[in-house]
């Protein structure tokens, strides 16, 4: 075979590629704080329910949902602004005994994949929370993208899911006098995220 031939087939097989390949790429959106809320809920002596928020926080979403393997999702939350509506216990969350903000003042999730079934999602990621990575996966609804008043395109993100706590070193608990502990160590997480493309 000559050069020739041999250069014109490589030309040809890497074109074919061009061909075939879809191109990764998916519109990228910034989260709108203003409408947004990236919350928790615990279980509070046994018998309540307690929830909080992080006020701060900031990511991007690639999302498109003909090519959902280009599509992720990445959040920072930033630790010290976590609020329960009572500034003790905020405190207390902000110290060693929980989150120590002052060591590790953030919270990142970074999405590995990103699944349908039906007209239900799927994201799969790395939680990272006291400098303790674990793969969490949440269950997700997806709407839009549609036309914002505001000018381009909007999406709306709501996830749920559970971790437990001691898994990421936030271990601090008190025995009860009549069994059990004061804080559970499963967390519920709650997101709700708006976003519009950048």
């Amino acid at each position: 075979m000559t050069k020739g031939i041999r250069f014109l087939l490589a030309v040809g097989v890497l074109m074919l590629g061009f061909v075939i390949v879809p191109k990764l790429h998916a519109e990228e959106y910034a989260i709108d704080n203003s409408h947004s809320t990236v919350g928790f809920t615990t279980t509070h002596l046994m018998v309540s329910k307690v929830s909080g928020q992080f006020n701060d926080y900031e990511g991007t979403i690639n999302f498109d949902p003909s090519n959902l393997d280009a599509s992720k999702i990445n959040l920072t939350v930033k630790v010290p602004t976590i609020d329960t509506n009572n500034e003790k216990r905020d405190g207390h969350l902000k110290g060693a005994d929980f989150f120590d903000a002052e060591m590790f003042p953030t919270i990142t999730f970074v999405s590995k994949k990103i699944t349908k079934e039906g007209d239900k999602y799927t994201v799969t990621g790395d939680l990272t929370i006291k400098g303790v990575t674990k793969e969490v996966t949440f269950a997700t609804d997806i709407a839009g993208p549609v036309n914002s008043p505001m000018g381009g395109s909007a999406i709306g993100i709501s996830a749920a899911g559970k971790i437990n706590r001691q898994d990421y070193g936030v271990t601090w608990n008190k025995a009860m006098d009549n069994g059990g502990l004061m804080v559970s160590d499963d967390v519920d997480i709650h997101v709700s995220i708006e976003a519009h493309k950048k």
